[in-house]
C-alpha cells in the first residue's frame, strides 16, 4: 500500500514514517524540511521515497496515495505570530490535500492541535465551543472545517486529531519550537536552568510521541469522520515535570521563573480522553514518567 506522510522528515512524522516502515508499508515522504530534516530518517529499513517539497506543490507532483497522513502544517503558535501568512499557507497546502485525496480516494490523517481549547476551562471536550485567540488556532479550525467540507461535497474521510502537548525522539530539528519537556531537558543536561514563564503552575496533558503515533494508525484503520483529542487525560505543572527531569538526572537544577510576556498564553490543557477511547479503543500507553525515562535516555 502507497502511504504518503506529509512533514514525514519531522518530529512527529519521522516516528510514524519509522513505524509505517517496520509494519512493511511503502511510504513516500513529502516534507519542505522547514523543521525536519532528513537525518530524522536515517537508517531506517523499508520502501521509503523522499520529495523535497511543500504540500502547496501537490498539484505538480505525481503523486497516488491510497492512505494520506496529513502532519506537514506548520505547528506552533510563534511561527504564525512571526508570520501571519502562514495561516493561509496551511489551509492552502490542506486544500491540495483533500483536492489529492478527492481524486485518489485516500483517507486522511491530518493533525490538529489542543491548542484550539485555549480559555477553556479543562477537561477539554470535542464538542466544546472554540474561541477566538491565535493565527495558529485559527488555521487549525479552518482545517476542520475544511475536512468537513470535502466530507460533504465529496465524501472524502478524514479524522483531524487534536494533539495534546506531544513530546519524545527526534525533535532536534524543532529547536525552539520543541514541547517544553524537551527543551527543559536540553538546558539541565547542559547544566543550565530552564526558564520558565510565570511561577511553573501552568499545567499540559504531556503525551510521548509514540502513544501520538499508535492513535493516528488507528484512526486510520477506523471507520470514523470528525475530530478527536489523542492525549493521556492526565496533567502535570512544569514543576512537576522539573522534578522528574532532575529526578532521572541525578541533579538538583531550579528553574528560572520569569514575567509571561505571552499575551494569549495557554494556561492549562488536559484531554478529555472518552470519546478516542470509545471510538478507537485508544488509551495512552506511557506516563509522564516513562516517557521523560526514554526521553532522557534517547538524548
Amino acid at each position: 500500500m502507497s502511504i504518503l506522510v506529509t512533514g514525514g522528515a519531522g518530529f512527529i512524522g519521522s516516528n510514524l514514517t519509522e513505524d509505517l516502515l517496520a509494519s512493511g508499508e511503502e511510504v513516500v515522504v513529502l516534507d519542505n524540511m522547514h523543521t525536519g530534516s532528513k537525518t530524522n530518517l536515517d537508517d531506517l529499513d523499508g520502501r521509503l521515497k523522499v520529495v523535497q517539497a511543500s504540500c502547496n506543490q501537490i498539484p505538480r507532483l505525481d503523486l497516488n496515495p491510497e492512505e494520506i497522513y496529513h502532519l506537514g502544517i506548520p505547528s506552533s503558535s510563534p511561527m504564525y505570530k512571526k508570520d501571519p501568512f502562514l495561516v493561509g499557507e496551511a489551509i492552502n497546502g490542506t486544500t491540495a490535500i483533500f483536492e489529492l485525496a478527492r481524486r485518489t480516494g485516500a483517507r486522511v490523517i491530518y493533525a490538529s492541535s489542543s491548542s484550539l481549547y485555549n480559555g477553556l476551562l479543562p477537561p477539554h471536550r470535542e464538542d466544546m465551543v472554540i474561541g477566538v485567540t491565535d493565527y495558529y488556532t485559527e488555521a487549525r479550525l479552518a482545517i476542520e472545517r475544511i475536512a468537513e467540507l470535502y466530507k460533504r461535497l465529496f465524501d472524502v474521510n478524514s479524522v483531524g486529531m487534536r494533539f495534546f502537548s506531544v513530546y519524545g525522539p527526534k525533535e532536534r530539528t524543532k529547536k525552539q519550537y520543541a514541547n517544553m519537556v524537551t527543551q527543559f531537558l536540553w538546558e539541565m543536561q547542559e547544566g543550565r536552568s530552564p526558564v520558565i514563564f510565570g511561577d511553573g503552575s501552568q499545567t499540559r496533558d504531556f503525551t510521548y510521541v509514540k502513544d501520538i503515533v499508535r492513535a493516528l494508525q488507528l484512526a486510520m484503520d477506523s471507520n470514523y469522520h470528525g475530530v478527536l483529542n489523542a492525549g493521556t487525560g492526565k496533567a502535570y505543572s512544569f514543576n512537576e515535570v522539573i522534578r522528574m527531569l532532575n529526578q532521572k538526572l541525578e541533579s538538583a537544577i531550579k528553574p528560572k521563573y520569569t514575567e509571561n510576556p505571552i499575551k494569549n498564553y495557554v494556561r492549562h490543557t488536559l484531554a478529555d480522553t472518552s470519546k478516542c477511547r470509545e471510538i478507537l479503543k485508544f488509551e495512552a500507553q506511557f506516563t509522564l514518567e516513562e516517557g521523560i525515562s526514554k526521553l532522557v535516555d534517547y538524548y
